[in-house]
């Protein structure tokens, strides 16, 4: 996706879930790199909230274009990026 890649690991189902968050120095600055974590931070509260997953572990990466991307993109692109590997 254009904000994000997402990676998954299947564990057992009734293990609850567990979110990482990275951003690496190719996207910029700190102050770049909080603000795109952060957004991504914010965007799987909200599609969590929507919809309760268990059973797996999720990495969010952060692409160039996280902190600048429109931010109901970037939760359509989360939303994609699950549905593509089959989480929502």
């Amino acid at each position: 996706m254009p904000g994000l890649v997402l990676q998954a690991l299947a564990r057992e189902q009734a293990a609850p879930l567990r979110l990482g968050f990275t951003v690496t120095r190719k996207i910029g600055n700190a102050v770049a790199r909080n603000r795109a974590r952060r957004r991504l931070k914010e965007a799987a509260r909200l599609f969590f909230a929507e919809h309760p997953t268990a059973g797996v572990d999720l990495v969010l990466i952060g692409r160039g274009e996280t902190a600048r991307r429109e931010f109901s993109a970037l939760r359509e692109d989360l939303s994609r990026a699950l549905a593509k590997a089959r989480l929502s």
